[in-house]
């Protein structure tokens, strides 16, 4: 049985090795495998003249899923998203 490497180091070059960032664009992309990707972006709602992120799962340049965030619940979610990674091993 091998041992999964979870080391920070580790885990930072995965991250580098599979997102591909556009400096100040407001945009990122991981590569998930299997042609899907998820898309982090910045995005402006003209109907109510207001900003938001949005996640989706993309494949082959179509939006299969979407999930719009409030800009302010951003840095809240990636904490917990690192929290719920901590405490299960993953």
């Amino acid at each position: 049985m091998v041992k999964k490497d979870t080391s920070e180091e580790n885990i930072e070059e995965n991250i580098e090795e599979n997102t591909e960032k556009k400096s100040g664009d407001g945009y990122v992309e991981i590569k998930m495998g299997g042609g899907w990707y998820m898309t982090i972006s910045l995005a402006h709602s003209d109907r109510f003249e207001k900003e938001y992120v949005e996640l989706a799962k993309e494949r082959g340049g179509v939006k299969r899923s979407r999930f719009n965030l409030n800009p302010t619940h951003v840095r809240m979610l990636g904490e917990a998203l690192i929290k719920f990674a901590d405490d299960n091993g993953l």
